[in-house]
């Protein structure tokens, strides 16, 4: 393996593209970065629940907020919107929705790799 690895998100080694959703995976080395972009409208328990299975979201999610807000509610009772510049971790159990009329894109590098995937 070189000691330099580098890929472009505009051709991912895989897209996932649930409802109202895109999430574009690369893998570097043992690692996969995500870009996450959810439409306006966009509910996790609407438009990933039916692919996922679960009443709740399961993946821990380590992150940085490129662009738009999401609201993320945990099922432990807190509740944080996230905004531009807003980096982030959200243990598994919860659900989220997209704020306002942009698309919330994020940067994951923690649970890109099972994310929307069924």
């Amino acid at each position: 393996m070189a000691g330099i690895d580098s890929k472009n998100f505009d051709e991912p080694d895989e897209t996932r593209t649930p409802d109202k959703t895109r999430v574009d995976v690369v893998r570097l080395g043992d690692t996969e970065v995500g870009r996450f972009t959810f439409q306006p409208g966009w509910r996790w328990s609407e438009c990933i629940k039916p692919v996922a299975g679960t009443e709740s979201c399961q993946t821990d999610h380590v992150g940085y907020v490129a662009s738009g807000r999401l609201s993320v509610e945990h099922q432990d009772g807190t509740q944080v919107t996230l905004s531009p510049g807003d980096a982030y971790r959200i243990a598994p159990g919860h659900d989220a929705w997209v704020e306002g009329d942009e698309d919330f894109v994020s940067f994951e590098f923690k649970g890109a790799a099972t994310y929307a995937k069924g």
